[in-house]
């Protein structure tokens, strides 16, 4: 837990650096929040409190490095423009470092002496005791404008140090998570799903809404709400991401899907906007793999796209529970941060999708809006 708590403390660096106070509260959230998980990881006593205390560790690491990495742009962006000030300035800069490589080497009475004699020297002794002040001012500014630029420069070296080793905690977390996952044998069940009927379904279904309605006639639904439709326009999305397409959205092409596509970096953690039971886990048509919810009474929550998916049917899930990993190579997350604001960034997809009754709904109107980092 030491390299957590050293990287609590980068995280909380870098955001301090930053010039934007959002970026430093974020970044310090999150370094509590690993100090905190670290804590509850080395409390946990039994399988179901060691997953709880790992999703959270994955949890702050992503929000961490996701701080890490605006902190990172914002450098990135700072330096570019002092870069260009200092370009367009460096034809001034030239003549002043020239005339201020002059006075120095030049001894002082000489300076003064004038040929037109003593009214010329008075003269010019006037116009240089005018002229150095200013000099100075200017050198003193550039001297402050290439420290800003020389720490900038610091900054992102130090920032993206504690970004790898960021990436490599998150990575080692989510691996002993999908273990932790493997190794559970208290999983709440609702109900047992027969393994016969769902193969049958799987493979004779043609569409998602094929599928979506054979799923009704496989398990008992659930017998009560439990307030998923009071928490309309709040629910917090299942992953960190941004918004690819919306619903019915074409793609390139011309495809639309009665869903969201939401843009994740790889091995990003997905988790359970609200309570409910598991329907169906498992690959599914073209969709890849995938996790279907069931929140409520005749509401069904489709998530497709992950690498990786936890729980089996019948399963009972609580909202913040993992649900899987998102795919990708751990070597496609460090190439992503070495190219901060890259589009290798969020190299993979999740597709969202909710069912209300018989009809797809837009998911948008159920899922608070988060800002993309």
């Amino acid at each position: 837990m030491r390299k957590i708590c050293l990287l609590a403390a980068s995280l909380m660096l870098a955001g301090a650096a930053s010039a934007q106070t959002d970026l430093s509260d974020l970044a310090e959230r999150a370094a509590s929040q690993l100090t905190d998980a670290a804590r509850s990881l080395e409390a946990a006593e039994g399988a179901r409190d060691r997953v709880r205390a790992l999703t959270a560790t994955v949890q702050a690491y992503e929000e961490g490095l996701s701080a890490l990495r605006a902190g990172m742009r914002q450098a990135a962006s700072e330096e570019r423009v002092q870069t260009t000030v200092l370009a367009a300035r460096e034809e001034d800069v030239a003549r002043l470092l020239g005339a201020l490589t002059a006075i120095e080497r030049s001894p002082a009475p000489l300076l003064l002496l004038h040929p037109s004699g003593p009214l010329g020297t008075a003269r010019s002794g006037m116009m240089m005791s005018e002229i150095t002040p200013e000099l100075m001012a200017e050198a003193d500014a550039l001297r402050t404008e290439l420290q800003k630029l020389a720490v900038l420069r610091a900054l992102q070296e130090s920032a993206s140090d504690s970004l790898m080793a960021g990436m490599r905690g998150a990575q080692d977390a989510r691996t002993a998570l999908s273990q932790a996952m493997a190794d559970r044998t208290d999983l709440p069940m609702r109900f047992t799903a027969d393994p016969e009927r769902m193969r049958q379904l799987t493979q004779t279904a043609e569409s998602l809404d094929d599928f979506a309605t054979g799923l009704k006639q496989i398990g008992p639904g659930i017998a009560d709400v439990t307030g998923f439709e009071e928490q309309k326009g709040t629910l917090p999305l299942p992953v960190q991401s941004v918004l690819l397409r919306g619903f019915n959205e074409a793609d390139a092409a011309g495809v639309a899907r009665p869903g969201l596509l939401l843009a994740t970096r790889p091995g990003a953690l997905v988790t359970a906007p609200w309570d409910g039971t598991i329907r169906y886990v498992g690959p599914l048509l073209d969709y890849g793999n995938v996790i279907i919810l069931e929140p409520a009474d005749e509401i069904l929550l489709v998530l497709a796209g992950m690498g990786i998916v936890y729980g089996s049917p019948g399963g009972v899930v609580q909202a913040g529970d993992a649900l899987g990993l998102m795919g990708g190579a751990a070597d496609e997350e460090f190439l992503a941060g070495n190219q901060v604001g890259g589009g290798t960034e969020r190299s993979e997809t999740l597709y969202m999708e909710l069912r209300q009754g018989e009809l797809p709904v837009d998911p948008a109107e159920w899922f608070a809006p988060t800002k993309g980092d």
